[in-house]
C-alpha cells in the first residue's frame, strides 16, 4: 500500500484549489502535473492508487500477457534453429505473478505519488469524488469536501456490462487474471483491439478459442486489408471466428461448472459450453457515483459531452481521456489532458484534433495503423496512390521467419502528403509509429524514399514502400 509519499491537503472543512483533477490514470496525472506547472494550486483525487486502468488492469497487464504468448510461440519453433526444448508447459499462476510484479514496477516508475508531490500536486487518495454542486466535490473515503475553481474529469472507462441473463458469469478484460487456470475452452465476445489481443494470448497458451462479434469483421475500425489478414491468421491458428452475429442471449452455469453461451447467427440460435466467457464489447466512461447531475454536466452516448476545447456543458469543468468517449487511447489521453489542464488555467483556447493518432495491437501477427484507411482515402479521392509491400520480400522478415504481413502506404496523387499507413506483421506498431513521425514532420514521399534505413531491419519496408509510391502511375484528374 503506497501512503508514505502522498501529499494531503490541509484538513479544512472545504479545501480550495485552482484546479481539481478527478482520476489518477494517464490523463489525470498528466492534467494535474500540467496545471501545477502553470502555477495553479492543484489537487488530484483518486480512489486508492494512481495508474488507472492502463497500468493496473489494462494495457500493461495485457502487454505482459502478449509477451508471454510470444515466448510460448518462440519455444515451439526453437527446434527449427537447432535448440532443443524438451518440455513445453505454461504455469498460469506464475504468469499471473509476473504480470502483477510488472504492474508494480510500472506503477513505481510512471505513477509514483512522489512524482506528483514533487510537481506540486496534492494527491488525495480518499475515495471516489462526487459533485455536491458545480464547484464542490465530496470524497467518498473521508466525507471531506474540496472546492475547485476549475475541474478536470479524467475518470477513465470500464468494460461494458450487457444486460443478459447470467451476465454475472462473464469474465472481463480487467479480470482475466482472476481466472484460476488457462481455460480449455474460451469464448471471447468482441473482436476489437482488446478482444483480439486476448484471443492471441489464450490461443498461444493452449485454449480452444471462439471469437464472436456483431460487427461484420474483426478489428472493424482498422483498414480492411489489416482486418482480413488478422482474421486469416487467427483461423490458421485454429481460432473459430464468427462475425456478423445477431445477438448474444445468455450465459448459464452447467452442473459440471462450464458456462453455456447462447447466441444467434443467420437466424439460428447456437448454444455451446465454455470454461470461461470474456466479454469485450465496449468501453463506456466510468461515471457511476460522480454526481454529474448535481453539477449540471451533460452526458451523451455513455460519455461526458465536450466541445472542441474539451469543455463540458459547465464552462469551468473539462473532461479528458476515456471520460469523453472520443479517442479512447492512452496516447490520446495524455494529449487531451495537457490541453484540458492548459485551458482550465489559461482559458479555453487550445484544441486537440488528433489528426495523427497511431494505434495497434500486439496480436499474432501484430497490426497497426495511422491516418486514413484505404477505403476512407479513396472515398475522398479515387485516384489517391496506394502501395503494399509484403514482408515476404524483406530480408529481415525472412531471416526471422516472420514473413506474414505487409506495409501499406497511402499518399495523395501528387505524392506530397502521406495520408495513411497500415501494417500487419512483426514490429507493425513500431513501423507505423516511424511513419507517423514522418507524417507529423510533413515529409513527402520523395524525401521518405531517400532515407537510408539500416540493414537488415523491419523499418526498411518503409523506404521500399515509399520508392514504390514514386513509381506508381498517376491517373489524371
Amino acid at each position: 500500500m503506497i501512503t508514505s509519499s502522498v501529499t494531503t491537503a490541509p484538513q479544512d472543512t472545504t479545501a480550495e484549489y485552482d484546479v481539481v483533477v478527478v482520476g489518477g490514470g494517464p490523463a489525470g496525472t498528466s492534467a494535474a502535473v500540467r496545471a501545477a506547472e502553470l502555477g495553479a494550486r492543484t489537487a488530484l483525487v483518486e480512489g486508492t492508487r494512481t495508474g488507472g486502468t492502463c497500468v493496473n488492469t489494462g494495457c500493461v497487464p495485457t502487454r505482459v500477457l502478449a509477451k508471454t504468448a510470444r515466448l510460448v510461440r518462440e519455444v515451439r519453433t526453437a527446434a527449427e534453429y537447432g535448440i532443443a526444448v524438451p518440455q513445453q508447459s505454461v504455469d498460469w499462476l506464475a504468469t499471473v505473478a509476473r504480470v502483477r510484479a510488472t504492474v508494480e514496477r510500472v506503477q513505481a516508475a510512471k505513477a509514483d505519488p512522489q512524482r506528483l508531490a514533487d510537481a506540486g500536486v496534492d494527491l488525495l487518495l480518499e475515495g471516489r469524488a462526487r459533485f455536491v454542486d458545480p464547484h464542490v466535490l465530496e470524497l467518498a473515503g473521508t466525507g471531506r469536501r474540496i472546492r475547485g475553481e476549475n475541474v478536470v474529469l479524467c475518470v477513465g472507462g470500464r468494460s461494458r456490462r450487457l444486460p443478459l441473463p447470467g451476465a454475472e458469469l462473464a469474465t472481463y478484460p480487467e479480470t482475466v487474471l482472476d481466472l484460476p487456470a488457462v481455460p480449455r475452452r474460451l469464448a471471447v465476445v468482441g473482436a476489437g483491439n482488446t478482444g483480439a489481443q486476448l484471443v492471441t494470448v489464450f490461443r498461444a497458451l493452449g485454449s480452444e478459442v471462439q471469437l464472436l462479434d456483431l460487427a461484420p469483421r474483426v478489428l472493424p475500425t482498422a483498414d480492411a486489408d489489416v482486418s482480413a489478414a488478422v482474421r486469416a491468421a487467427f483461423e490458421e491458428q485454429g481460432v473459430r471466428v464468427d462475425t456478423g452475429i445477431e445477438a448474444v442471449h445468455s450465459l448459464e452455469r452447467r452442473a459440471d461448472g462450464a458456462i453455456d453461451l447462447t447466441w444467434s447467427q443467420d437466424g439460428t440460435r447456437r448454444r455451446e459450453a465454455f470454461d470461461a466467457v470474456v466479454m469485450s464489447v465496449g468501453w463506456p466512461a466510468s461515471l457511476d457515483g460522480l454526481g454529474l447531475e448535481a453539477a449540471g454536466i451533460e452526458v451523451r452516448r455513455s460519455a461526458i459531452a465536450v466541445d472542441e476545447h474539451l469543455r463540458t456543458s459547465v464552462p469551468h469543468v473539462f473532461a479528458a481521456g476515456d471520460a469523453n468517449g472520443q479517442a479512447m487511447l492512452v496516447q490520446a489521453a495524455h494529449a487531451e489532458a495537457e490541453a484540458a489542464a492548459t485551458n482550465a488555467v489559461l482559458g479555453a483556447t487550445r484544441r486537440t484534433p488528433h489528426l495523427l493518432l497511431p494505434s495497434g495491437g500486439f496480436t499474432d501477427p501484430d497490426y497497426a495503423g495511422v491516418g486514413l484507411t484505404e477505403d476512407e482515402a479513396r472515398a475522398r479521392d479515387p485516384h489517391c496512390l496506394v502501395v503494399t509491400v509484403p514482408f515476404a520480400e524483406m530480408e529481415r522478415a525472412i531471416i526471422d521467419d516472420r514473413t506474414r504481413g505487409f506495409l501499406k502506404l497511402i499518399a495523395d496523387r501528387r505524392r506530397d502528403v502521406l495520408l495513411g499507413a497500415h501494417a500487419v506483421g512483426e514490429e507493425a506498431v513500431e513501423i507505423v509509429q516511424a511513419v507517423t513521425t514522418a507524417m507529423a514532420a510533413g515529409v513527402d514521399v520523395a524525401t521518405l524514399a531517400r532515407v537510408e534505413f539500416a540493414y537488415p531491419t523491419y523499418s526498411a519496408v518503409i523506404g521500399e514502400a515509399a520508392r514504390r509510391l514514386l513509381r506508381t502511375a498517376v491517373v489524371p484528374a
